[in-house]
């Protein structure tokens, strides 16, 4: 249906309740939108519209599509009114604003911390007497960390977590920054982690291990869906590592002379509204410690006084700063904000 014909037919579905303009004065291409767009419903219909073309977002029917604008506008409302609220941090229309929050967890959230941690192989965290920590790291300017990724609709962020920790840790030591296959954890590493349905980075790493290496993802490229464990008896290259070990746990310092060192696979509780659709700025919204989601620590800094961890997340550029996250860091709590201090861990390799 073209965009003219919705604008005519959608007032005789649904009653319109508009909202305030903002008063925050942020860029409206960092947002997504601007106050003018929330003063009338022809106006909520062509940043539908806009938002739609600039996504490729299309719909089946014109009744998931008026169902999708609600969802829309509720999701509107919510970043409209969390931006006039906070000021470290700003959300954003991004892809994901037509998902409403439990069905966008369903879809993007898949750790399962219920599963008991494997520490048979594991030994004392190497990094404690690490001194002298640098105001400021990144992993990214180093060289060690590949393009962000996107795990779409399947809960592998445990798998990427992973591989992006192994990505790390290989340039470090090799010098070559190699990407590596998601797919061959999620299709591979079983019965320990469940694919789509989440996993643990620890039974990641152990299975590396056991495997005698990870694949190149250009050898085995990312599905977004779970498939059948690729075992061809033709010798393909693949990346290496010597072990795994955790950070102690619940202390940011520990943490932090880890990640001067290498990048880290971390865990962070990220079924927060708030979270879905972060924009930009260092982050110090509300979260529980209830860990839901595998990302990587490529980083920390400061920035106008707040001190921040740099996050890779596997949502796709889109999302976030480019598809990273600055979280805010010194926050009193021993496991951090979003529980980020609890969970950290990392591979070693030996030169």
């Amino acid at each position: 249906m073209a965009p003219s014909s919705f604008s005519k037919i959608f007032p005789l579905f649904f009653s319109i309740s508009l909202f305030a303009c903002a008063s925050f004065a942020r860029d409206f291409s960092i947002v997504g939108y601007s106050p003018e767009d929330l003063t009338s419903i022809d106006k909520l219909i062509d940043l539908f519209e806009s938002w739609m073309s600039k996504h490729g977002k299309t719909y089946e029917s014109l009744q998931e599509k008026l169902h999708r604008f609600e969802v829309f506008k509720d999701n509107l409302k919510h970043i409209d009114e969390t931006n006039k609220e906070v000021s470290n941090y700003w959300l954003g229309l991004n892809e994901f604003a037509d998902l409403g929050h439990e069905e966008f967890k369903k879809m993007y959230i898949g750790l399962k911390v219920e599963l008991p941690k494997r520490r048979e192989s594991l030994k004392e965290f190497s990094y404690e007497d690490v001194a002298d920590l640098p105001k400021s790291v990144d992993w990214r300017k180093k060289g060690a960390v590949t393009r962000v990724k996107n795990q779409g609709s399947c809960g592998s962020c445990w798998a990427f977590s992973t591989v992006a920790a192994v990505e790390g840790i290989n340039q470090i030591v090799t010098g070559n920054l190699t990407a590596l296959s998601e797919q061959e954890l999620i299709d591979c590493d079983k019965p320990f982690n469940n694919g789509c349905n989440g996993g643990l980075m620890d039974y990641a790493f152990a299975f590396i291990l056991k495997n005698g290496g990870i694949r190149k993802e250009e050898d085995y490229p990312y599905l977004m869906e779970e498939g059948t464990c690729d075992e061809k008896e033709e010798e393909m290259e693949v990346v290496t590592i010597s072990g795994y070990r955790d950070v102690t746990e619940n202390n940011e310092e520990s943490l932090l002379r880890a990640l001067a060192r290498q990048p880290l696979s971390v865990a962070i509780e990220a079924s927060g509204r708030n979270f879905q659709f972060y924009s930009g700025g260092v982050f110090d919204g509300h979260c529980g410690t209830q860990l839901d989601h595998g990302v990587t620590a490529v980083g920390f800094g400061s920035s106008k006084g707040v001190d921040y961890i740099i996050v890779k997340n596997s949502w796709g550029p889109k999302w976030g700063e480019k598809g990273y996250i600055r979280m805010k860091r010194n926050t009193g709590k021993p496991e951090g904000l979003c529980g980020i201090n609890k969970m950290a861990s990392y591979p070693t390799k030996k030169k």
